[in-house]
């Protein structure tokens, strides 16, 4: 009786350190300082890869189940990026920069509010100052901020946006 207690006890504790890293995988991850900075840097590259009709850079700041409001549509990323690849072949393009983010992080998971103020160049040559604001959620996966969900509402040209930081 005594050997087979010394058995399972040995067994166990051979266990423990696999059972602790299964533990410390389930951990909440805990915000951190710079987690506002890292969160618009990742917008700002999916809305760098957006202007270049850059699908792999797209693909690598979102997760694989992303998708966005916009335009009064629900699109998956590779609708969205298919949209702005349309309006480039019409000579438009997009001038976008991400202004007055209000990151909210919790564990694993994070929501961004911001003012995009930029501009669209017709394909007259003609340059329209725009607003638009937007809300992501990210996701924190493997080391990165990555975007799952996108929504974009224009501001009229005729009203001020109101200042996202009260």
């Amino acid at each position: 009786m005594r050997r087979q207690m010394l058995t399972w006890c040995a067994g166990l504790l051979m266990l423990m350190p696999a059972i602790a890293a299964g533990a410390q995988e389930g951990t909440a991850r805990a915000p951190r300082p710079d987690d506002e900075m890292a969160i618009v840097k990742t917008l700002e590259q999916l809305l760098s890869a957006l202007q270049r009709d850059d699908r792999d850079g797209f693909h690598a700041v979102t997760t694989k189940d992303f998708y966005a409001f916009n335009n009064g549509k629900r699109l998956d990323g590779d609708g969205l990026i298919e949209m702005g690849k349309e309006l480039h072949a019409k000579g438009y393009q997009y001038i976008w920069s991400v202004t007055e983010p209000q990151a909210h992080v919790n564990c694993d998971s994070a929501w961004v509010t911001y003012v995009n103020k930029g501009s669209i160049r017709q394909p007259d040559g003609t340059m329209t100052s725009m607003t638009w604001l937007q809300s992501a959620v990210m996701r924190w996966e493997g080391n990165a901020w990555k975007v799952r969900f996108l929504h974009s509402t224009r501001v009229p040209p005729e009203q001020t946006p109101p200042d996202a930081s009260h």
